[in-house]
C-alpha cells in the first residue's frame, strides 16, 4: 500500500501508519502516474482537501479527469472517489460525475465514497 502527500512533511505521518509514503501532488497528475505502474487500485480521498478555490476546483474537475484518462493504460483497475468532506458539494458532485463516466467508458469498477448516502464504502467491491 502506498500513500501519497504534496508536502514532505506528510510523508513521515503516512510512513508512521505502516503506509509506503511518496511525494505526489493531485494538481500535477504526472506525479501521480509516475506511481502507478505496480499499483490496481487508486483511492482518490480528497473530499476534504484545503487549498485555493482554483486548486480545489482542479483536483476535483479537469486534473481528475485528465488522470482517469491516462490511468487506462496502467494496470488500475479500481478506483474510490471520496464525495463528502469539506470541499463544495457541487466540486464533489462534478467529481463523482467524472468517475462514474469514466467507469462506464473504460469498464473499470470505481466506487463513489459519499457519506451523505450510506457513510460507508463496501471496500470488498474494491478487491
Amino acid at each position: 500500500m502506498r500513500g501519497t502527500s504534496r508536502r514532505v512533511e506528510g510523508l513521515a505521518a503516512i510512513e508512521g501508519a505502516g503506509i509506503e509514503p511518496a511525494l505526489a501532488d493531485p494538481a500535477q497528475p504526472g506525479t501521480l502516474l509516475d506511481l502507478v505502474g505496480d499499483v490496481t487500485a487508486v483511492h482518490w480521498l480528497l473530499g476534504s482537501a484545503t487549498g485555493s478555490e482554483e486548486d480545489l476546483a482542479a483536483i476535483h474537475g479537469p486534473r481528475l479527469e485528465r488522470f482517469l484518462e491516462r490511468l487506462v493504460e496502467t494496470p488500475v483497475r479500481r478506483f474510490l472517489y471520496e464525495a463528502s468532506g469539506s470541499v463544495d458539494a457541487d466540486l464533489l458532485e462534478r467529481g463523482a460525475d467524472l468517475v462514474r463516466a469514466a467507469g462506464e467508458r473504460w469498464h473499470i469498477p470505481v466506487e463513489i465514497a459519499d457519506q451523505g448516502q450510506s457513510g460507508e464504502v463496501d471496500m470488498s467491491k474494491l478487491g
